[in-house]
């Protein structure tokens, strides 16, 4: 009964699914023009440089791949078009001049019928299915696509851009802020907070009144261990992030948790019950004169690297972590420093949740705009052409 009132009420049954009885579906291959799949010549990933002229654009999660200076490897098609991974399953839409870099890096350029953006937020609507490294291509050439006229697709392009441009900016909103933050730290260890003569150390400048001290005055070096089989809600800890979840705590009292392995020193602080890997060392404390997040700040911008050692993975040593050397005010400063930099972690986790509300948002609507549920065919409102 659902289905008729809702092929009653204007959508009809296709391929895949219900949609407006007044858009059209295709399969894949009819709204592209196979001509320009992949012949253009493409840049070895050997041949990428750092700075250059023209931006390489490739299957990559990175949208600029690196650049080259060869312009006779631009990009000889109009534009835009739609850069496939056809091993990551990424697309991109790109609108300038670029060169294509590697193998497995698709082009797509659409038919007139279909407006290029409107296009490529389709295409990243569709569920094709990950067979690890394998060619994604051939699951998406067995795709369908749906779309209304094409004054509609370009309101539904220009929707979903304009959240897009909204989640780019909180981005670079806190790129800018973590800078900033990087820039604080520095500036605290190194200058303190009372404008004090500073001296010179082997760790660098600090304030005269500081004192140069190894962890392993202040707290034990342990091992983690290896991830317990029940399931739970306490946090397992890797050398790189939280990977698993389990039953009880290895430890229940603040810690910094240091990668021993594979991301070797990277440091991640917790002040909540958590398992250790053993992958990661972690800090017993055994004296209340240095604060842990006073040590994390610091060695967050200090970081201790497994790259010395004679093995084929980044591993720290023990002795490494226990002779690391860092600068100590008294416990007054230490939390004015700390005060301090928590409100510019504020700052990043306000933009952090926006995105993240912009992005649930955004996920929501390309559903909807997708499959008709929300039509934007009646709105009144200016798009610009090139959307």
């Amino acid at each position: 009964m659902k289905t008729k009132a809702i092929i009653e009420n204007g959508f009809k049954e296709t391929e895949i699914g219900l949609i407006p009885e007044d858009w059209q579906i295709k399969e894949f291959e009819e709204c592209i023009d196979k001509e320009r799949i992949s012949r253009d010549i493409k840049i070895p990933q050997g041949k990428y440089k750092k700075m250059g002229r023209y931006p390489i654009v490739d299957q990559g999660v990175n949208f600029i791949a690196g650049y080259t200076d060869d312009k006779s490897k631009l990009y000889s098609g109009c534009l835009p078009v739609i850069v496939f991974g056809d091993h990551t399953r990424i697309f991109k839409f790109i609108n300038f001049s670029f060169s294509l870099g590697a193998d497995g890096t698709k082009l797509i350029q659409p038919k007139d019928s279909l407006n290029p953006k409107y296009f490529y937020y389709y295409l990243c609507s569709l569920a094709i299915e990950s067979k690890g490294y394998n060619r994604h291509y051939k699951y998406l050439k067995e795709k369908f696509i749906a779309f209304p006229e094409k004054p509609e697709q370009q309101k539904i392009a220009f929707i979903l851009s304009k959240i897009q441009q909204a989640i780019e900016q909180q981005n670079r909103i806190i790129e800018i802020t973590k800078e900033l933050k990087k820039s604080l730290i520095y500036k605290l260890f190194t200058k303190g907070l009372h404008g004090e003569e500073q001296k010179e150390t082997d760790i660098g400048l600090m304030p005269k009144s500081w004192d140069v001290r190894k962890i392993n005055e202040f707290a034990k070096i342990k091992y983690g261990k290896q991830k317990p089989k029940i399931i739970g809600q306490i946090p397992v800890v890797g050398s790189s992030r939280i990977y698993a979840w389990c039953e009880k705590p290895l430890i229940n009292f603040p810690t910094l948790i240091v990668g021993r392995k594979g991301n070797a020193g990277a440091v991640h602080l917790f002040l909540e019950p958590c398992w250790p890997s053993d992958t990661t060392f972690y800090l017993e404390w055994k004296s209340e004169m240095v604060t842990p997040k006073f040590l994390y700040y610091y060695m967050s911008i200090n970081q201790l690297s497994g790259e010395h050692a004679k093995t084929t993975i980044p591993s720290l040593q023990r002795q490494d972590l226990e002779n690391y050397r860092f600068p100590l005010p008294n416990i007054s400063e230490q939390l004015d420093i700390i005060k301090a930099i928590d409100k510019i972690d504020k700052k990043i986790s306000q933009a952090e949740s926006k995105k993240q509300t912009l992005q649930d948002l955004f996920k929501t609507l390309l559903n909807q705009l997708m499959t008709g549920r929300i039509r934007v065919n009646n709105f009144d409102f200016e798009v610009k052409e090139n959307v």
